[in-house]
């Protein structure tokens, strides 16, 4: 079943909508969609009283610990946060509130997957498997994909792929997937990427990248059939969009729900 899937993407301690493609070292190239005059933590509790689920808190650079714990203390248990996790810090923001944590830079030093971090990440999380989301943003190269690192600024060695999946699958209990390259955008979701994460995925996976309104949240569903979840961000009325409102989207859950009820 799609589902729309929120987020709270952090860059220095405030909730932003950033193009993702801008996020490099140097200030003066990043580009903004939105900057909340809201904390971190209402966000967090529209959410909750929301009932939506698996909802990702990303600390896009240093200096949004503090922002993440807010809204992880809002909704103990219901969220996911990702951004510089490692082996030594995981369980603590398990203790935090944190529901899972969402790894990606860490399992690639210098660019090249380290099977052995990934090990030591489960092993700090008691060998939870529950408790690990595996982030696999990426960037295209002609026709394929690489995960991407370093606020997306960095190409790995890894390509996704249904080899890359199915060997990280045993390890983590979803994966999230931002298509780095229509992130921020509003210019359309990668549909050949959508439908192959369905056909490799055999575990949750949230795409993320371009989700522009109602329709591509049917689209992702029907590119899918029904295995791959959408986050929408700067298209939404309540991070400055204009493409959907946020009610539009919590009636959309619903009614997939009680589509999937029917007998």
């Amino acid at each position: 079943m799609t589902k729309f899937r929120p987020c709270i993407d952090l860059h220095s301690g405030q909730v932003k909508q950033i193009v993702g493609g801008t996020l490099t070292t140097t200030s003066t190239d990043l580009k903004t969609n939105y900057v909340s005059k809201l904390p971190a933590g209402h966000f967090a509790k529209l959410y909750k009283e929301s009932g939506l689920e698996g909802a990702h808190v990303i600390m896009l650079g240093s200096g949004n610990e503090d922002a993440a714990r807010e809204s992880l203390a809002e909704w103990k248990g219901g969220l996911q946060v990702g951004g510089g996790i490692t082996d030594e810090n995981a369980r603590q923001w398990i203790q935090w509130g944190a529901k899972k944590v969402i790894i990606t830079s860490f399992l690639f030093p210098s660019g090249k997957f380290s099977q052995s971090r990934l090990e030591s990440v489960l092993t700090a999380l008691g060998g939870d498997k529950e408790k690990l989301v595996i982030d696999l943003s990426c960037r295209k190269k002609g026709d394929t994909w690489f995960v991407a690192m370093n606020k997306w600024q960095t190409i790995t060695d890894m390509e996704v792929n249904k080899a890359s999946i199915k060997s990280l699958e045993p390890y983590c209990s979803e994966f999230l997937i931002h298509a780095a390259d229509n992130e921020g955008l509003q210019k359309g979701i990668d549909e050949r990427l959508v439908m192959k994460l369905a056909e490799w995925c055999s575990i949750p996976v949230t795409y993320a990248g371009g989700g522009r309104n109602l329709q591509d949240l049917g689209h992702v569903k029907n590119l899918s059939a029904g295995r791959v979840d959408l986050t929408i961000g700067s298209a939404l009325d309540i991070f400055g969009g204009s493409g959907v409102t946020f009610e539009a989207c919590v009636n959309w859950n619903q009614q997939q729900r009680l589509q999937q009820d029917v007998p």
